[in-house]
């Protein structure tokens, strides 16, 4: 009787104690996967806007930077002043595109045999260069600063931000004839479609005599044209190309008017109070 009381005790011992011990075990397991499926989406979803905002962040950096090659790429919305647009004449005059530009162009025509007057060899490439250097420090002349300040437009490029491919060829295409005024508005781009034409017209006080007719000259003035919106498609994507080289990181910010955001205040940690006490000394 006494061993059948103790079987019957021991076995209601362990009726009791193990369906206590496997609540435990269950819910041992199911509390990491209650910690796991939700934690595994949000790791994924928090890198997309983070890269995201790496992109646009370093794309504002570039643009902050004053390009070297187009100094005429606007950094600031700010409009300019007319000292600061004769600058922009002086920048856009010595800039590097200037120079491979007009060294290229008079190699184009010295191998085509085009302005025939100039003839060939060292000298003739020599007066097709100086010839076309000529022609485009005057365009930089009056379309940067003297109808810029005269008609009140900014003759900077402003990159577009926004939009696919087609957007933005678009946009570059659509600079030769619309531009930003100094009050931020949109106007026609009278500068950069009367300055080519001045330019043209002014070269034919040093060019040979068959090209100083009213034909050849607005010739050379669409010519210009097609240059300038070329050039606009290459300044919109200037700056995906430069921060695509690193180039960025090698060469410092040289916009020394843009004064950087202050820095957000930090909120002291509560588990940690003497870091926040000896970042406050």
């Amino acid at each position: 009787m006494l061993g059948c009381r103790m079987r019957r005790a021991c076995l209601a011992l362990l009726l009791i104690v193990l369906p206590c011990f496997a609540a435990d075990r269950l819910g041992a397991q199911e509390e990491p996967k209650a910690k796991e499926l939700p934690d595994a989406p949000l790791a994924k979803q928090e890198r997309q806007p983070q890269q995201s905002e790496n992109f646009l962040h370093s794309t504002i950096v570039t643009l902050s930077r004053r390009s070297i090659v187009f100094p005429e790429i606007a950094t600031d919305p700010n409009p300019l002043g007319v000292k600061r647009k004769f600058k922009l004449f002086v920048d856009q005059s010595v800039a590097p595109f200037h120079f491979v530009t007009a060294a290229a162009g008079s190699g184009i025509d010295q191998a085509r045999d085009a302005l025939p007057g100039y003839g060939q060899g060292m000298s003739g490439y020599g007066k097709r260069f100086g010839s076309s250097l000529a022609t485009s420090t005057s365009n930089s002349f009056f379309g940067a600063f003297l109808l810029s300040s005269m008609l009140r437009r900014d003759p900077r490029y402003f990159v577009t931000m926004r939009g696919g491919f087609k957007h933005r060829v678009a946009y570059a295409l659509s600079r030769i004839v619309v531009t930003r005024t100094d009050d931020g508005k949109l106007g026609a781009n009278w500068p950069g479609m009367i300055s080519p034409l001045m330019a043209e017209a002014l070269a034919n006080s040093y060019l040979p005599v068959k090209e100083q007719t009213v034909g050849r000259t607005f010739q050379r003035y669409g010519l210009r044209i097609g240059l300038n919106t070329a050039s606009n498609l290459l300044r919109e994507y200037w700056p995906t190309i430069f921060r695509s080289l690193g180039i960025s990181k090698i060469i410092p910010a040289s916009n020394s008017n843009s004064t950087p955001a202050p820095a957000p205040p930090s909120t002291p940690s509560p588990s940690r109070p003497d870091r926040a006490e000896a970042r406050q000394n």
